[in-house]
């Protein structure tokens, strides 16, 4: 299995920017890809981004698209997600994923194999 820990949540204004961090470990050969996942109280859990770990190819969900950004480090086993201009809205949960089967990747989380413990990101108005 393979190990996520989340980190770099935190209390921001409206507006805003944070960056989240998922370190990445524990696996034999390289995950397929990496996805961002949030869940706010009340709601389902919600796919915000997806990365392919390799080619570094990407996919947001309509609702953060042109806020949000997804990216990797390989070299350091690390997984980011850039949050700029953010809303109360976003106030959630947040959770690291990784997908290690090859085929298909969307944003669906029945699709991801092993989580991280998720960090908490708060957007104040």
């Amino acid at each position: 299995q393979v190990q996520l820990v989340e980190s770099g949540g935190g209390s921001v204004q409206a507006g805003g920017s944070l960056r989240v961090s998922c370190a990445v470990s524990g696996y034999t050969s390289s995950p397929y890809c990496l996805g961002w996942f949030r869940q706010a109280p009340g709601k389902e859990r919600e796919g915000v981004a997806r990365i392919f770990w390799s080619s570094g190819n990407t996919y947001y969900a309509d609702s953060v698209k042109g806020r949000f950004t997804i990216s990797r480090d390989n070299a350091k086993n690390t997984l980011y997600l850039q949050m700029n201009s953010l809303k109360p809205e976003d106030t959630a949960m947040y959770y690291c994923a990784a997908k290690t089967r090859g085929g298909g990747c969307s944003i669906s989380d029945y699709e991801y194999n092993d989580w991280g413990q998720g960090t908490q990101v708060t957007v104040s108005s």
